[in-house]
């Protein structure tokens, strides 16, 4: 069978990436950061959607991103509520977490050639989405230049390829695959700012990007947040 690397944050999106990954015949196998974020619930979250769908391996790598700091996600810093639409798809917002995506790959495909994989799976998307400039399109096909020019099994076989099958999907075409594919929607966690006991703010971009995305797609959001 062939092998896939899927990037597995807990989310909406990474979750339905992986269940595409495994409908299309890959073997996947999951790999999630600890990487000193404040929502370390989503860590948990990414366990959940690996052991419940089906991930034929799931890694945990511990890195600190907040050495570098310059993030709501990784500093002593705010994290936006209660912004407008328009707010949201304009410019990059404070919550995005410098050249994450850069170093996530650049891990995923250090474990795709220790285990043989061509493929690499990621849930980014630039449509419904908070800003950030590794997700689109180009940051894409640049990096999978690069992962066929660095890497031994590039230079020799020239056959990495990076998946993003959600890049040009709204928020609620992404929820409604995740429907189709059966995916529990209830195990993932988008939330940037929960509160202590888990729940999550409704009021953060990722939340109101979730519930946008499922209010279009007329289904209910199955999990809980701390303000109705």
């Amino acid at each position: 069978m062939k092998r896939a690397v899927v990037l597995l944050s807990g989310g909406v999106d990474s979750t339905t990436t992986l269940a595409i990954a495994l409908a299309e015949g890959y073997e996947a196998y999951a790999l999630s950061f600890d990487y000193g974020q404040r929502h370390q619930i989503e860590v948990d979250a990414a366990c959940r959607v690996a052991n419940s769908i089906g991930a034929k391996g799931h890694r945990v790598a511990k890195i600190d991103m907040r050495i570098f700091g310059g993030s709501a996600l990784t500093d002593d810093l705010d994290v936006p509520k209660k912004r407008s639409e328009t707010e949201i798809a304009h410019g990059i917002p404070v919550t995005y977490v410098p050249a994450r995506n850069t170093i996530f790959l650049a891990y995923a495909l250090a474990l795709a050639e220790a285990i043989s994989a061509a493929d690499i799976f990621l849930g980014v998307n630039a449509i419904d989405y908070s800003g950030y400039p590794d997700c689109r399109p180009g940051f894409i096909k640049a990096f999978e230049t690069l992962a066929n020019v660095g890497p031994k099994a590039g230079i020799e076989a020239g056959r990495f390829r990076i998946h993003a099958p959600l890049i040009t999907l709204s928020k609620s075409e992404i929820i409604s695959k995740a429907v189709e594919l059966n995916v529990d929607l209830s195990l993932t966690h988008s939330c940037y700012d929960p509160s202590p006991d888990g729940l999550a703010c409704a009021e953060c971009d990722s939340c109101l990007l979730r519930l946008k995305g499922f209010r279009e797609a007329g289904i209910e959001d199955p999990i809980r947040y701390a303000i109705k």
